[in-house]
């Protein structure tokens, strides 16, 4: 279902697509996802793109795109680290989907801060936190009027250091973050962190709000797992549509506000409250209890004194026994 929400973010205002690009495409999932929201619309993506670092599954997703109809003229998978050595540097995509490891290792070498990915930010993502050298390079590959969704664990909303100024550059310089979306906990198999989905475009106007929505209480409860039902994906794409205000789900900011206000800090409980009052119990209420609990054990004893008396047992714990 998260890989049914990105596809639909990404083509919201599409029904054809020339292309589709995951830099962390696995057995090539989301990719498909994208394809089955298109062709619901009635259109078609021209190209799929996606590189692989884990051979097995790289082969995987190659099988799996023959498998789903896709003519192998159609689609361009390359396996190799994508942050490394990235295969597709010189192409521009339209829809961009990615669900990278969550703040996986990669070297951060200085020579990547002159590579044409993340020059411009002054700063690389940490050595063992790469989700933002991710979303630099999704960003890197996204056409200009492309948009792109990638699910993040939510300590890229409000990490520090280099992260913060990332972040800071995206929003300031950059003004291509559209939404931040909180998604519940315990939703995806092996790990029970709470994840966030950050939506980017490039052709954004100045004074375009950013849009935070919580449906982290929105999902169905499994025995070891949440899952977002059908009514969830819609609750969320409504809010992405509208872009208003909703009490304890969704808020509008202006970048004014996230940059005076918090200091580019995205974490979402800055900006939808989703704090529920505690029920205020008055001393009346709890002295009423009280005197109910105490009619009840008056009420017991004098249960028990009339059965030890019909028994003639002057020890009422006998009675219990």
């Amino acid at each position: 279902m998260v890989s049914k929400l990105l596809a639909k973010l990404v083509t919201k205002d599409q029904t054809q697509l020339k292309s589709v690009y995951d830099p962390t495409c696995g057995s090539g999932s989301l990719l498909l996802q994208v394809s089955k929201e298109i062709h619901r619309k009635g259109g078609e993506v021209s190209n799929y793109y996606g590189q692989e670092k884990n051979p097995s599954t790289y082969n995987l997703a190659r099988m799996n795109m023959i498998l789903h109809g896709v003519h192998y003229r159609s689609f361009d998978i390359q396996q190799d680290d994508t942050l490394e050595t990235p295969h597709h540097l010189e192409k521009r995509f339209e829809a961009v989907v990615a669900n990278p490891p969550f703040s996986a290792d990669w070297s951060a070498n200085d020579g990547f801060k002159s590579d044409e990915r993340f020059a411009d930010y002054g700063k690389l993502a940490p050595k063992s936190k790469a989700d933002f050298a991710f979303v630099q390079h999704m960003l890197h590959q996204l056409d200009d009027n492309g948009t792109m969704a990638v699910v993040l664990p939510h300590g890229v909303l409000f990490r520090g250091a280099a992260e913060g100024h990332i972040r800071k550059y995206l929003i300031e310089q950059k003004n291509c973050l559209d939404a931040v979306i909180g998604l519940p906990a315990n939703i995806f198999y092996g790990t029970p962190i709470p994840t966030c989905i950050l939506l980017l475009k490039k052709q954004r106007k100045v004074d375009d709000n950013i849009l935070f929505i919580d449906a982290s209480a929105h999902c169905g409860k499994a025995t070891n797992q949440n899952f977002l039902r059908e009514e969830d994906l819609e609750r969320i794409l409504i809010a992405v549509e509208q872009r208003v205000f909703k009490d304890k789900f969704a808020y509008p900011a202006t970048r004014k506000e996230i940059k005076d206000d918090s200091d580019y800090n995205l974490n979402i409980p800055r900006y939808v409250d989703t704090f529920e009052e505690e029920e205020k119990v008055s001393l009346i209420s709890v002295s009423e209890k009280l005197l109910e609990i105490d009619k009840k054990i008056e009420s017991t004893n004098k249960s028990i004194s009339s059965y030890c008396l019909e028994l003639d047992i002057s020890n009422p714990f006998e009675a219990v026994e």
